[in-house]
C-alpha cells in the first residue's frame, strides 16, 4: 500500500508536462526523493520540498538565459568511445580536459564531471549550513541526476536526427512517463551512503549508454511497421491542439523497452537521495533547522520568465 500510495500522491498533484525528462518527471524525482532521507534530514527537506520540486526544474530553465549550462546536461560519450564498457574516457576532470581539450568538452557535453561537482557544492553548502544554498542544490543536484539516467543524454544521436527517428528524445524522457507513470512504483527504499560519488554517477552513466542503441533501435523497428496515421495523434495541450505519438504506438514502444523507463525513473530517485545523504554525512552530519525559511529566489522567478519567451541557447534535443 505505502508504494501504490506514493506513486497515487506523485501523480496526483502535478499537471503534465511535454517538456524535457521532463519538467514533470524531474519534479517526480526530487519530490520522491526526499521520502528516502533520514529523520535527521528529513524535516528539513519536508519543509522546502516544494521549492525543492519546483527548482528541479531552474537547470533545464537556465539554458534559456546561458550559453554555458547545455552541456551540463549530457556527454556524447560516442564521439570519444562506441561501446561499454567506458574505458578511455577518463573519470577525472583534469585528467579529460589534458586529453580531449575544453573546446571538444563543452560542444559534446560534460554531465557526469559536472554533477560530480555539484555534489562537491552542496556538501560545502552543508558544511557551512548555508540553507538556502542546500535546498537551491539539492534541486539542482535532483536534475543532473535525472538527465544522467536517460540514455539519449550519452549519445550525439541524441534526438534520432542521425537515424530519422527526429522526436524521439521527447518521447522516450516525456511521452512515456506523462502516459504511464501512474503504472510505476516509484518507492525506492531509504537513501544509502555512497563511498565513491565519481565511481557511482560514471556506473550509472555506462548504464544509460549502454541503453542507447535499444532506445533507438526499438523505435525504429516499430516505427516501419506502422503508418504515421497509427504513429501520431492531436491531443489538447492546453488552449492548443498538438500533434504527439499516438497513445498505441506509445504503448507498443513501453512494452520493448520492458519497464526501462520505470528503471531509470527509479534510479534517479534512489541515487538523488542517496547524494543528498552523503553530502550530508561528508559535512559531518550538521543539523538542519527545520522552520528556516527559505527566502523568495528572484532568480527562479527571472529564468521562468525566460523559458516562457521559449529561446533556448544550444541543443534543443525536444524543446
Amino acid at each position: 500500500m505505502k508504494k501504490l500510495s506514493l506513486c497515487l500522491v506523485l501523480f496526483a498533484l502535478w499537471p503534465l508536462s511535454v517538456n524535457s525528462w521532463g519538467f514533470f518527471a524531474h519534479k517526480t524525482i526530487n519530490y520522491a526523493a526526499v521520502f528516502t532521507l533520514p529523520e535527521e534530514m528529513f524535516p528539513f527537506y519536508r519543509n522546502h520540498i516544494e521549492l525543492i520540486r519546483s527548482y528541479a526544474v531552474n537547470a533545464d530553465k537556465r539554458r534559456y538565459v546561458s550559453e554555458h549550462e547545455a552541456r551540463y546536461h549530457y556527454l556524447d560519450a560516442d564521439v570519444y568511445e562506441q561501446k561499454v564498457p567506458i574505458d578511455t574516457i577518463p573519470k577525472r576532470w583534469k585528467d579529460a580536459l589534458e586529453k580531449y581539450g575544453l573546446d571538444s568538452l563543452n560542444k559534446h557535453g560534460i554531465g557526469p564531471w559536472h554533477l560530480n561537482l555539484v555534489h562537491h557544492q552542496l556538501t560545502k553548502a552543508f558544511n557551512q549550513r548555508n540553507f538556502d544554498a542546500i535546498v537551491r542544490l539539492s534541486a539542482d543536484l535532483g536534475h543532473y541526476v535525472g538527465d544522467l539516467h536517460v540514455p539519449l543524454h550519452t549519445t550525439k544521436n541524441y534526438n534520432g536526427q542521425l537515424s530519422d527517428q527526429h522526436g524521439i528524445h521527447g518521447f522516450w524522457e516525456s511521452r512515456l512517463p506523462e502516459l504511464f507513470v501512474s503504472d510505476y512504483d516509484l518507492f525506492t527504499g531509504k537513501a544509502r551512503y555512497i563511498d565513491s560519488v565519481q565511481a557511482v554517477i560514471w556506473q550509472r552513466f555506462e548504464e544509460s549508454f549502454a541503453a542507447k542503441d535499444s532506445v533507438l533501435l526499438f523505435e525504429a523497428r516499430l516505427s516501419s511497421k506502422t503508418s504515421d496515421e497509427k504513429k501520431y495523434g492531436f491531443e489538447p495541450r492546453g488552449a492548443s491542439v498538438v500533434k504527439t505519438y499516438s497513445r498505441r504506438y506509445s504503448e507498443q514502444y513501453h512494452v520493448l523497452l520492458n519497464d526501462m523507463v520505470e528503471r531509470r525513473l527509479r534510479a534517479s530517485i534512489e541515487l538523488t537521495g542517496s547524494l543528498w545523504y552523503t553530502a550530508w554525512v561528508n559535512a559531518g552530519q550538521p543539523v538542519l533547522e527545520m522552520d528556516y525559511i527559505v527566502p523568495t529566489d528572484s532568480t527562479h522567478q527571472q529564468l521562468d520568465s525566460a523559458y516562457r519567451l521559449k529561446n533556448i541557447i544550444g541543443r534543443m534535443e525536444a524543446k
